[in-house]
């Protein structure tokens, strides 16, 4: 995406008519259930790990699906192991909680969800596909109970939920919520929900919507898979929130915002899942046009990483006063085009960016104790780089 307003326009002129064909029946491998060995593409005591990746398949230079290479824990150097075809524009990607099945969106215009075995011999099965209702999803998380499967649908602006099955593949859609209020932001067609996630405490689910300046707030009934919503955060107009990321606490959350370059930190309230947003914040960029993306809070909550796309670096925060402050330290550059998408390794050590634009990913390491980055290994070339999940 070049500006806050053309991920239509990209759908339109590049995905528009790749309408989701039903996905073959195929066999479905055993879930990976807690007690049995680790799937060897996330071993817990191997050196070299697996980096997911996902990209859009019908840009050009594009990538071919969801790539598949291993890195050194130690020093973060990538190497190239693989490609699962049969997934459109994977532009978003989330694991199980068990660890045994992989999420992607299908970016275009009639939007899917799938699912990706991950066999415990260490090949890849795509299980199928369903619809989600609307065009352009661009997120989706899993609940905690591992039954539910959200998906936030940008260009229609709605947000949808699938069961899933004991197997991880994923059922017929329970429901579909579109975000008709508030009205639109200056500038915007509409409402695009670019995010949902489930609060730390479990009982609420979030969904944050670029075009209507608002992070909604559901409850799930988890016996039927439909969402309620019980109130919406409303931030400035023009604001643009893009993602929406916990502190530890589960207390305290910071926002993106991407089209006034902007972080805001909110307070939340566990007891009802009302978020309350503060002022907004400089991002460390300057006045030229940079599009932050998303955060990253360190386990520990000391540290806050922003993503900068325009300005190709990443904004290092201290956390203070329990959650509720950010100070902003300095900017790193992200060495590469476009930071889309960034995350830690699971020990927190490594902080990987997929940079949309260069068609690459770069690595980090993190110091625990300052919270500074430090670039490690070489670029790594991925065309249409545009997330990155490390295991």
């Amino acid at each position: 995406m070049t500006s806050p307003t053309s991920r239509r326009t990209l759908l339109g002129a590049l995905l528009a008519g790749g309408a989701l064909a039903a996905a073959p029946s195929l066999p479905r491998p055993a879930h990976h259930r807690p007690g049995r060995p680790p799937h060897p593409a996330h071993p817990a005591t191997r050196r070299t790990a697996t980096l997911f990746l996902g990209t859009y398949t019908s840009t050009s230079p594009g990538g071919t699906g969801i790539g598949v290479a291993s890195y050194d824990r130690s020093t973060g150097s990538i190497t190239a192991r693989t490609v699962v075809t049969g997934v459109e524009n994977p532009s978003y990607l989330a694991l199980h909680p068990t660890g045994g099945t992989l999420y992607a969106v299908d970016e275009q215009q009639n939007g899917g969800v799938t699912a990706v075995a991950l066999a415990d011999d260490g090949t890849f099965r795509v299980l199928g596909t369903r619809p989600t209702g609307g065009a352009g999803p661009c997120h989706l998380s899993v609940h905690p109970g591992g039954r539910w499967l959200f998906s936030a649908n940008y260009t229609s602006g709605s947000v949808a939920v699938h069961p899933l099955a004991a197997d991880g593949s994923v059922g017929e859609r329970t429901d579909l919520v579109a975000h008709s209020s508030p009205a639109p932001g200056p500038g915007q067609d509409g409402p695009h929900a670019h995010q949902i996630v489930t609060a730390p405490d479990g009982n609420h689910v979030l969904a944050v919507d670029l075009g209507t300046d608002t992070v909604y707030t559901y409850r799930l009934d988890e016996a039927r898979g439909t969402l309620e919503q019980l109130s919406y955060a409303a931030l400035r107009p023009g604001a643009g929130p893009r993602h929406l990321t916990f502190h530890p606490d589960g207390r305290h959350a910071y926002l993106a915002c991407e089209v006034d370059n902007t972080a805001v930190v909110c307070g939340y309230d566990p007891a009802t899942g009302t978020l309350t947003p503060g002022g907004p914040q400089s991002t460390g960029t300057g006045t030229g046009t940079s599009y932050p993306a998303q955060f990253l809070v360190t386990s520990d909550g000391r540290f806050a990483y922003l993503a900068n796309r325009g300005h190709n670096s990443i904004t290092r925060y201290a956390i203070e006063d329990g959650g509720a402050a950010l100070r902003l330290l300095d900017t790193v550059p992200v060495g590469g085009d476009f930071p889309r998408h960034t995350a830690f390794s699971p020990d927190g050590s490594l902080l990987f960016a997929a940079n949309q634009k260069s068609g690459t990913v770069t690595a980090f390491r993190v110091d625990a104790a300052t919270g500074a980055l430090e670039p490690v290994g070489t670029a790594f070339a991925e065309p249409a780089a545009v997330c990155v999940l490390p295991m």
